[in-house]
């Protein structure tokens, strides 16, 4: 592609007040009213103050300039430009909704957890955003991940277990195999904070959360977690709350025991990274193995807050890098175990290894939401940075929502939020009024036209009538 006309036949003035760089906010501003956002906001936040006045629109303000791409406090200007005024209402200035987030205390943050699950829960009634085959389980992965911030003055910063000055942000995530995934619970902490810290609570919240999403089901959830999370807060809290767990265990004595008892014919070869299927006998040729034993977990508690369950062992060769050409005189391995309560009869061995490794998947969530409004934490008061995640988590799902509404077969389905940030959201439009009406006049030929209709059709769609 190249430029057809010379410099000086081309000339730029801001002075249209007609045209929104982001026309895509109509439907999801719709969207994000249909479930509830900024009734529950306005209802349940009791931010003290002038500052905490309008809480509603002010949340709703918040999560309209995440989704049109801000990551930072002063980006929110990205909703005050040409026509956008016209378009939408209380278009607040940066400088208010900064002194909004700075107003909050943990409480109000734990009722912004509150306005966040419950619009979850309306926006799996719009959308099926959690597609659960017949007997299939809904798998929850928890991870931590640190926030880089830079400078001195962010309250709660340091220096944590990845070296990085930052804070430190406790996901909760819940996919299938047919959906991708979404937050159901959310807590930002002190950058030297132990992933473990608070991890049973917000495992309780999910629960909860999830029952709320998928009332009566009988398939009992799966959570899976590394072994910063193998304890017996967590996995009580998950068992309690009626979930599986199946978690990364730590090499104490007891799991090398565990190991050393597997006899020689119980390992069973896995398909794995660089393995090559042999085609005559239909076996994987790879260099890992898989076994496992039964196991009692936190064997140093109460027999009643003992746990059992299954140990999953994978080895893999332990190869001297400077002497892969020389064999040794005897296989050593190094040895990954996890702890699960999962039923043999119903998940065998390899494919408890295999579900468990899929918990990678969390690690995708963490780098969609660092590479939006997570990019930063804009404000130096820990309260308000907490708030901040809060609502990155809500424009999140509400992408997600989004992206399965306008494409439920298509890649937009399963997209990350800023593919549907560029494909829905951010879409160029003019302002027509007539008649009391106002047309968005958006690009001919916009490549993701049907897609954007299918949105604005579903979310301006009238209610339903009500049925006597």
């Amino acid at each position: 592609m190249q430029f057809k006309h010379a410099p000086a036949a081309v000339s730029a003035v801001f002075d249209d007040p007609n045209l929104v760089s982001t026309a895509g906010l109509v439907p999801m501003l719709r969207l994000a009213r249909s479930a509830g956002l900024d009734g529950l906001a306005q209802s349940r936040l009791s931010v003290p103050a002038d500052k905490g006045a309008n809480a509603g629109a002010k949340v709703m303000a918040l999560v309209a300039g995440m989704l049109a791409g801000a990551d930072s406090i002063d980006d929110m200007n990205v909703l005050r430009h040409g026509g956008m005024g016209r378009l939408f209402d209380r278009t607040y200035a940066p400088s208010t909704l900064g002194s909004f987030l700075r107003a909050f205390r943990f409480g109000h943050v734990r009722q912004l957890d509150a306005v966040a699950s419950r619009t979850l829960v309306n926006l799996a009634s719009a959308a099926p955003l959690l597609q659960v085959q017949p007997g299939e389980r809904v798998m929850l992965d928890l991870d931590d991940t640190i926030i880089q911030v830079h400078g001195y003055k962010k309250q709660g910063a340091s220096f944590g277990y990845s070296g990085v000055r930052g804070l430190n942000a406790l996901i909760a995530t819940a996919s299938t195999s047919t959906s991708a995934p979404v937050i159901l619970g959310q807590r930002l902490r002190q950058g030297k904070t132990g992933s473990p810290k608070g991890a049973a609570r917000i495992v309780g919240d999910v629960l909860a959360t999830l029952h709320r999403m998928h009332p009566g089901s009988s398939v009992r959830p799966l959570l899976r977690a590394d072994s910063a999370f193998y304890g017996h807060a967590t996995v009580g809290t998950a068992i309690k709350g009626g979930a599986d767990v199946s978690v990364t265990v730590r090499m104490n004595p007891a799991v090398k025991t565990a190991i050393a008892s597997i006899p020689d014919d119980g390992w069973e070869t896995i398909e794995y990274p660089n393995a090559i299927r042999d085609e005559a006998t239909g076996r994987w040729i790879s260099k890992a193995e898989v076994a496992e034993v039964p196991f009692i977990a936190f064997r140093s508690r109460k027999i009643a807050e003992r746990v059992e369950g299954r140990l999953v062992v994978r080895r893999i060769p332990d190869l001297n890098p400077n002497k892969v050409e020389q064999p040794t005189l005897f296989d050593t391995y190094r040895h990954h175990a996890f702890f699960t309560t999962t039923d043999k009869h119903k998940m065998g061995t390899v494919a408890a290894d295999k579900t468990h490794r899929a918990h990678a998947i969390v690690e995708q969530v963490h780098a969609d939401l660092k590479a939006g409004p997570l990019a930063h934490l804009p404000s130096g008061v820990f309260t308000a940075n907490s708030a901040w995640l809060v609502l990155t988590v809500v424009a999140f799902n509400l992408t997600r929502t989004a992206g399965l509404i306008a494409d439920r077969a298509g890649r937009l389905a399963r997209a990350t939020t800023a593919t549907i940030r560029r494909t829905l959201i951010q879409v160029p439009a003019r302002l027509a009024r007539s008649a009391r009406q106002i047309t968005l006049h958006l690009p001919e030929a916009w490549p993701w036209q049907t897609a954007f209709d299918r949105l604005l059709t579903t979310t301006h769609a009238p209610p339903p009538a009500a049925t006597s």
